[in-house]
This record gives structure tokens, C-alpha cells and sequence, in this order.
């Protein structure tokens, strides 16, 4: 076998758009519960471009080649690798970095079988936004039957997976925002949101306050930080819960921010991330999306939403589609 593969490389370490190139590596080798994957596709996020501007810190002992979704065929293993896992499966999976190139070594903790009636770009975008959104949805904010929740960001991959997860779990309400109406309307006639608000021409705090009879939302999940912090804490219920996955609108408050509501409605605000867990952790959200979503993408239930797919030789347009930030659904890389 070749010692060595083609990836994605940054000129300098870090720097723009430009800098992304393909360039000749080592290839890796699986050990202990490792599988090396051939990719055939990996799916783009927002903490790839972060990442190759040098502002996003990648976990330790990590591969810093960019990416963490990725779909392909198991070429080999390592010693230990889960029993359900051979050579020659075809799987979709998180790792932790290293899915912009030919080849990934990733645990098959992080791996799940890939069903023959999705293609491998479908398979390519689930990894990241889907287990992201259940962590946040469940895991973080405890959602249950009967809550209303909101969305922010409610065309991005994330915000697709969760407005979903929400509907089908039945969900009293399920709310959106975004910045302009298209992705509004899409939130609402594509993805099923309850409504959805134009956060740059609307006052959604009173949208959001008029549609809940004035009780507030029990969930928002947000990855814009600073700029909502007031807004998320003036629409969040009575012992709700704001789960912060990002901070797109910065990350330090301006003068005069009131958080009497901590107290006044006793509500949560809980900051998380996904990439920063362990295997362990992150097995057991693969575990929760096989049992729970798997089926629904499988009969047609949940939409996997792309909205373009390129060859990963174009690596820097995929990047520029990202930061535009006109995506509607992933952005996906196929190899070969």
C-alpha cells in the first residue's frame, strides 16, 4: 500500500482562502480501535473556516488537517476495533480532524454503517450537525415533549438537523431566526418550523412573546453569543434554557446588560461544544443517532439538505460558499 495520500494543506499553517492547497502527506496507520477510512466525501462547517484563519484549537493529539465528517470504505484496522466493523464496510463518521484528505484514521467508536439508500454525499453531511443538535437538543437543554424551542440560524446545518429532530419529537413550538427572509420562509416551508423571524427587520423577542400568549420560549440554542445574549434572555420562559454553541456575534457583553432573568425566571444559560469531547462521550451521541434519527433518514423522514456538492479540488470555493454565509443545507466535498 502507498505510504502516502493527497490532503488539503494550508500555506503557513493558517491564513485565507487562498492558502487552501492539496499537497502530499504522510498516510496514517490504524491502531488499537482505529479504522483507516478511504473517503469518498466530507462535509464542510463553520469551525473548519475558523480553524484555517489559526482561532480554533484542535484537541489534542488530533490530526490538524481540517475536518470532522467524512464517508467512504474501511481499507483496514487496528488490533481492537468494534466487532460490527471489517474491511471493506461502507461507513460515515466523526472524527476529531483529518477528513479533508484521501485517507482518515478515526475510531470505530465514531463510525456508523452506511445505509445503501443514502449516497455518500448525504452520509458525508450528518455527522457533525446531527449529533451536534442532539447533544444540544437533549442532552444539554433536556428537552421533552410539550417544550417549545427556538432556533437561531435557522438555515444552517445545525439549525436544519434541530428544527427537525424538534418537529418529529413533538414540540409544542418550534421557532427560527435568521438574517434574511428566504432562509425564513425556507425554515418554515421546508423544514416545518412553527414560525420563523427576519432577525434584521423584526423584533423577534416580541414576535417570539406574541406567538407564546407572553410565557417566552423553554429553548433556544444559539450560536451567535454577545449580540443575542440580552434578546436570548428577555425571550427565554420560566426556567428555560439558552444552550450557546458558538459566538459568531462576539464574545464580550456591552455595558448595561440586565441578567436579572437568571433570577427572575430562574432560567439556564450553558455553554457547549462537541469537538472538545472524549471518545467516550462522543460514542455514546453516535449511539443516540443511529437509534434515533438512522431510521427517519432512512424512510424519507428527515430531509439531509445539501446545497452544493463540489470536488475537493475546488476546496477553496467550498470555502468562500461557507463564508458568504448563503448556504441553505451543507456544503459537501467528494473525492475521487
Amino acid at each position: 500500500m502507498a505510504q502516502t495520500m493527497r490532503a488539503v494543506d494550508i500555506k503557513g499553517g493558517a491564513g485565507p482562502i487562498e492558502a487552501l492547497h492539496i499537497a502530499e502527506i504522510p498516510k496514517p496507520t490504524a491502531t488499537g480501535s482505529q479504522a483507516i477510512v478511504k473517503i469518498k466525501a466530507f462535509g464542510l462547517n463553520r469551525m473548519d473556516l475558523i480553524q484555517r484563519m489559526g482561532h480554533y484549537p484542535v484537541p489534542a493529539g488530533a490530526s490538524k488537517i481540517l475536518g470532522v465528517e467524512f464517508s467512504g470504505i474501511i481499507e483496514s484496522v487496528g488490533d481492537a476495533p468494534e466487532r460490527s466493523f471489517k474491511v471493506g464496510d461502507e461507513v460515515f463518521g466523526l472524527a476529531y480532524g483529518g477528513a479533508y484528505a484521501e485517507y482518515i484514521a478515526v475510531s470505530t467508536h465514531m463510525l456508523v454503517h452506511k445505509p445503501s439508500a443514502l449516497s455518500w454525499e448525504e452520509c458525508a453531511g450528518i455527522p457533525e450537525t446531527w449529533i451536534t443538535a442532539t447533544q444540544a437538543m437533549y442532552n444539554i437543554a433536556k428537552f421533552t415533549p410539550g417544550k417549545s424551542i427556538l432556533w437561531h440560524a435557522g438555515a444552517s446545518s445545525v439549525s436544519i438537523a434541530g428544527i427537525q429532530l424538534s418537529s418529529a419529537d413533538s414540540a409544542s413550538s418550534v421557532f427560527a431566526t435568521a438574517r434574511q427572509d428566504e432562509k425564513c420562509a425556507f425554515a418554515v416551508e421546508t423544514l416545518g418550523a412553527t414560525a420563523a423571524f427576519n432577525t434584521t427587520t423584526q423584533d423577534w423577542v416580541s414576535e417570539v412573546k406574541k406567538a407564546t400568549g407572553g410565557k417566552g420560549v423553554d429553548i433556544i440554542v444559539d450560536f451567535i453569543g454577545a449580540s443575542y445574549f440580552q434578546q436570548n434572555l428577555d425571550a427565554i420562559a420560566k426556567d428555560g434554557v439558552v444552550v450557546c454553541l458558538g459566538f459568531m456575534g462576539g464574545t464580550k457583553l456591552p455595558a448595561g446588560v440586565d441578567i436579572s432573568a437568571f433570577i427572575l425566571k430562574r432560567c439556564s444559560f450553558v455553554g457547549s461544544s462537541l469537538r472538545s469531547r472524549d471518545e467516550e462521550y462522543q460514542g455514546k451521541l453516535r449511539d443516540q443517532l443511529v437509534e434515533h434519527a438512522l431510521p427517519r433518514f432512512q424512510d424519507g423522514r428527515f430531509k439531509l439538505l445539501i446545497d452544493k456538492v463540489l470536488p475537493w479540488e475546488n476546496i477553496q470555493e467550498a470555502h468562500k460558499l461557507l463564508e458568504d454565509n448563503k448556504t441553505k443545507g451543507k456544503v459537501i466535498c467528494t473525492i475521487g
